[in-house]
């Protein structure tokens, strides 16, 4: 993507003086990232462009709600003050007391290397609907790329560090948007152009396609990737990936029929998350399977309420520590056409990240070489979003700590973090 005209001048004025001499009173600036941060969504964009200027980043896991280390130089010091970034001057006998508190403490450092490279997974001319994670990247300032179906099937995932999925349809259903938006002419754009896609790689039907592109994205996690995904991309996925016997497509759309079998020969092992769940087979319930469980355009919805971030050890645990690192601990959910994940629905040794009761709103897993992170929702500051909504104006929440989780995911394929300890 194009960076915004300010965003150009500020690296162009900064790039000409990052290597310039730090001033003598500090070696180091801290980005604090407790409540002290005035914008804690853009400290993750000037963390990011340190890095893509080619200097080394410390990550203080648990330590001022997870602060940055960045070299003091007048370049970075210019680029926060363009961002409204909260920098504070870390002397030599400062930094020794910091390191000391962090050693003694449940906290640990972790160096990022290299700013990782971001694609979006969303189709062309995308349809009436914000995503949370394009819209976090945009206010943050961190460039990213934009892939769909086409450039997955052709093999372009292993270009990109970290792929992000948000409310793609996995299973060819196009959410059954048909039982309220029947007839609109983006809904029917979403058909022509998914049937055009099918037809081009000669797949027989779109849920067909779909598996195929969920097969992809599996393979790029395998080897090496980190995926990230919101909403209904979480629980479709998944779907998709366990239904290579059967066929749990009742898309209006193309004029199929469910697969009375499809429980019996769904195949878990395929999947990334879930085992066991049972497939929403008809077609006029809003809803694809009882992974989810709040349901939120059904019968069964359930209220809104709060999620817990569990607190790990970070010397022990430092990845699951990176992906919670937060100002809050007690987050405000929000609903998505996947809200949330049944706890009984989660594979063993998933990781738990935030919860709250009976069900997980960010879970966390390995899969080969690669990591993936579901976190359940649409919009961490719209909880009831609506299609047609206007998109969430950020500049009003600089300091949402459900935004965070989304950046968090982000920075986390900068970092190098050291083999965990027996």
């Amino acid at each position: 993507m194009n960076l915004s005209f300010r965003r150009r001048l500020g690296t162009l004025a900064a790039a000409a003086g990052f290597l310039a001499t730090a001033p003598a009173s500090a070696q180091n600036l801290l980005v604090p990232m407790d409540a002290a941060q005035g914008n804690h969504l853009r400290a993750y964009g000037l963390t990011y462009w340190v890095l893509e200027e080619g200097a080394s980043v410390e990550w203080l896991l648990n330590y001022r709600g997870g602060g940055f280390l960045l070299p003091d130089t007048e370049a970075v010091r210019r680029e926060a003050a363009f961002r409204g970034v909260d920098v504070e001057p870390i002397d030599a006998a400062r930094l020794t007391g910091m390191r000391a508190t962090i050693e003694r403490e449940n906290m640990d450092t972790v160096p990022l290397e290299t700013a990782p490279k971001v694609a979006i997974y969303t189709p062309p001319n995308t349809a009436p609907w914000d995503d949370a994670v394009t819209m976090a990247l945009n206010y943050a300032e961190i460039p990213y790329e934009t892939v769909w179906d086409p450039e997955v099937l052709e093999g372009a995932l292993p270009d990109y560090d970290w792929l992000h999925l948000h409310h793609e349809d996995f299973t060819g259903q196009y959410s059954k948007f048909y039982l309220t938006y029947a007839g609109a002419d983006w809904l029917q754009e979403e058909v022509a152009r998914n049937r055009g896609v099918t037809q081009r790689f000669g797949f027989s039907d779109v849920p067909a396609l779909k598996r195929a592109v969920s097969g992809e994205i599996r393979r790029y996690v395998e080897e090496g990737g980190f995926l990230f995904a919101m909403c209904s991309a979480t629980e479709t996925l998944d779907l998709a990936l366990a239904s290579y016997a059967t066929n749990i497509s009742a898309s209006y759309a193309d004029g199929q029929s469910p697969d009375p079998d499809a429980n019996e020969r769904m195949d878990w092992s395929e999947g990334f998350a879930f085992t066991g769940a049972r497939v929403e087979l008809r077609p006029t319930v809003n809803a694809f399977s009882d992974i989810d469980f709040h349901l939120v355009n059904t019968a069964a919805r359930q209220p809104l309420s709060y999620f817990t971030l569990f607190e790990f050890s970070a010397k022990l645990d430092p990845i699951a520590t990176m992906l919670v690192q937060n100002h809050e601990s007690v987050i405000a959910d929000f609903y998505g056409l996947t809200t949330s994940f049944r706890k009984s629905r989660l594979k063993p040794g998933v990781i738990v990240l935030g919860e709250a009761g009976p069900w997980a709103k960010y879970i966390h897993g390995t899969l080969g070489q690669g990591t993936w992170t579901f976190y359940g929702g649409h919009d961490p500051e719209d909880p009831e979003h609506q299609i047609g909504d206007p998109p969430t104006s950020l500049d009003l929440y600089t300091n949402s700590p459900g935004y965070r989780l989304i950046l968090n995911n982000v920075l986390f394929p900068a970092a190098r973090p050291r083999p965990q300890k027996t």
